[in-house]
């Protein structure tokens, strides 16, 4: 058997490095000149010849990171498919980048981070209709995955989106501290007197110890925002204070800029294929393209975005020693 003519490395390259369109024919066009090069068939049969599997992204991932330091955050984003009518995998959800339901891909991501590195160590992709698997079971499952791996994180953040009892539980029968928002609904009994929603208990300053309804004694902090939003961050931790609270909530706010990075820098989005298959390749080798540039900005100090421009910033450079788009002089 002839030897494949176009990598997943090669694709990774590419996606680091390309800076608007993300297609199999733009990928041919960029081709270095020294060599026969890989047509735009090649890199395509690459992304139906993988086994998407989120595996190969640990196996890159797991040598940056401390299992037994740092804390686990999950969380999900979507990837915005406005346009795409026969694309497999794109399905009407709730956004909450555009407060509202729109078409596109849901990614849920597990990501480690001590504060210094945020690293990517597991995924999953909402597609109910062929797996029967919810968000909620993605995450349970990334948790479960994890615990198997060996990691012991300090904590685990996550959004009120999967702050459901039987999550909490998970969490809690790994010995493992959970953080995450309550919705003001949420049943708790502060005084013995009956379960009432949390938005109508009284929390103090350094947090509150509460009955969550279906689960057990947890501790709430109340945070108050400047234009007057509340948020309800709850724990099983009973003797987490306020500074350790607002230290794992800032930790859990890494995903947001991580998901960020990875639709700026890496085109997670923007895979011009229509397969569930290709898709699921693209977005996987997408997260092991942001590794390399979270690594690289851990060892050099610089930048996603910098890192991009600077290959953008060598072209121009190029070109302005040898401009070939001129005309005639006129005088």
């Amino acid at each position: 058997m002839n030897p494949p003519k176009y990598t997943a490395i090669e694709y990774i390259n590419f996606l680091i490095a390309t800076q608007k369109a993300y297609s199999c024919s733009e990928a041919e066009r960029v081709q270095p000149t020294t060599g026969a090069g890989a047509a735009h068939d090649a890199i395509n049969r690459l992304l139906h010849r993988l086994d998407p599997d989120p595996n190969e992204l640990w196996l890159e991932a797991k040598s940056y990171v401390s299992l037994e330091q740092g804390i686990l955050v999950i969380d999900d984003t979507m990837l915005d498919k406005w346009y795409a009518k026969q694309m497999e995998l794109v399905s009407r959800q709730w956004s909450g980048k555009h407060k509202r339901i729109i078409q596109g891909i849901n990614l849920t991501s597990l990501l480690w981070s001590d504060g210094d590195k945020h690293i990517p160590c597991d995924y999953r992709l909402y597609e109910k209709v062929v797996d029967g698997a919810t968000k909620n079971d993605h995450f349970r499952a990334m948790l479960t995955t994890a615990k198997e791996r060996g990691f012991n994180p300090r904590c685990v953040a996550f959004d009120s989106w999967f702050s459901a009892l039987t999550n909490l539980k998970l969490i809690a029968s790994y010995g493992w501290i959970w953080l995450t928002r309550l919705k003001r609904n949420r049943l708790v009994n502060s005084d013995r007197t009956g379960n009432r929603p949390i938005g109508e208990v009284a929390i103090a300053d350094s947090g509150t110890v509460v009955h969550l309804k279906g689960y057990g004694f947890i501790r709430v902090f109340k945070i108050v925002a400047p234009d007057g939003d509340i948020d309800y961050w709850a724990t099983n931790d009973l003797t987490m204070s306020p500074l350790q609270r607002q230290q794992w909530s800032e930790f859990e706010w890494s995903l947001e800029e991580y998901h960020r990075g990875l639709k700026q820098c890496c085109g997670v989005e923007k895979a011009q294929v229509r397969s569930a298959r290709a898709q699921r390749n693209h977005i996987g080798l997408a997260l092991r393209a942001f590794l390399r540039l979270e690594m690289h900005w851990f060892n050099t100090g610089i930048s996603w975005y910098e890192s991009t421009v600077s290959i953008v910033r060598q072209a121009v450079r190029s070109y302005l020693a040898d401009p070939w788009l001129t005309l005639p002089p006129t005088a």
